[in-house]
């Protein structure tokens, strides 16, 4: 690993941006960092070895609020990556942390409105914030995604913080446009690095709640970003069905079915998702062009799910 850029030696704002890219496509890239400095939001890029690497710095370099870019010589995942944007965002002197894929969409208002959310949060909270997601939208359709709880296994209600229409209770967060707070992780811990990429999210989150802290969602910032693939499948653009690729969906699996077996799962998330996941398998196995690809993907997962400590 080396710092392509050095860091600004300012004083921080309250919060860096932790952007991490693997492969990512330059203009789509470009307009998240562009989005973030007319934010005057500093953020940090942690780039996984991708072959434009020297390209990404140049992109970072030139931007006002850029805070460095870690450039990794091989790709670590997304939970590693994240880990090491985090620790450096705490060396440098900051409380509070947002995290974005490389491929989401944010308002030229999206951190300050978050940041006034995290400050509701924190003073209505009845128990530690450990980070706040904004409303996750569908660029393609503007579906908006709701913000799930796993307390019951049949109430899909959102429930509103008494005392703030803006904040609702949230079992769990996507990474990207997550605000957290980095003092949470010395009670929490890191993201979980042998997740490698997908559920690294859900993981954690369900280690926050189990950990005494609460997870809210609000309505004050939208993300734009899409889960998965595109596709024509009415499943898919429902929401009902997210479409991952043979290799995403290996580790989609293994991680899903060794986190079913963790004790700070909810068990009313464990059911749901057993039968939710059952379902998405056979429709990928049935429908799929790729079905042996994702026949494959599923017995590997399997055996591997048992080996993850």
């Amino acid at each position: 690993m080396s710092l392509a850029t050095p860091p600004v030696p300012t004083p921080p704002s309250p919060a860096c941006a932790i952007v991490v890219s693997f492969h990512p496509d330059l203009p789509e890239l470009t307009q998240l960092l562009e989005q973030l400095d007319r934010n005057a939001c500093d953020f940090l890029l942690v780039d996984n070895a991708s072959p434009n690497q020297a390209a990404l710095s140049e992109l970072a370099r030139r931007l006002s609020h850029h805070r460095g870019v870690l450039a990794l010589e091989h790709n670590i995942g997304q939970a590693a990556a994240l880990n090491l944007g985090l620790a450096r965002a705490r060396e440098l002197g900051y409380g509070l942390a947002f995290l974005f894929d490389q491929d989401s969409g944010i308002d030229d208002d999206f951190c300050q409105r978050m940041l006034d959310a995290w400050g509701a949060a924190v003073a209505h909270s009845p128990q530690p914030v450990a980070a706040i997601g904004p409303r996750l939208v569908v660029p393609e359709t503007g579906r908006r995604i709701p913000f799930r709880r796993f307390d019951s296994a049949f109430d899909r209600r959102e429930l509103p913080l008494a005392g703030h229409a803006g904040l609702l209770r949230a079992g769990f967060l996507i990474t990207s446009g997550c605000l957290l707070s980095l003092s949470a992780l010395d009670a929490i811990g890191p993201m979980r690095e042998d997740y490698f990429i997908d559920n690294v999210d859900l993981e954690w989150c369900f280690r926050a709640l189990d950990r005494g802290h609460l997870l809210y969602g609000t309505d004050l910032a939208r993300l734009h970003h899409r889960i998965g693939l595109a596709s024509n499948s009415v499943l898919v653009r429902k929401g009902w069905v997210v479409e991952h690729g043979a290799h995403r969906f290996y580790y989609s699996t293994r991680n899903r079915l060794h986190l079913h077996r963790q004790p700070h799962a909810p068990s009313a998330w464990v059911a749901k998702d057993r039968v939710r996941f059952a379902l998405k398998t056979l429709y990928l196995l049935l429908t799929s062009t790729q079905r042996r690809a994702y026949w494959v993907s599923l017995q590997r997962a399997i055996r591997d799910a048992r080996q993850l400590p």
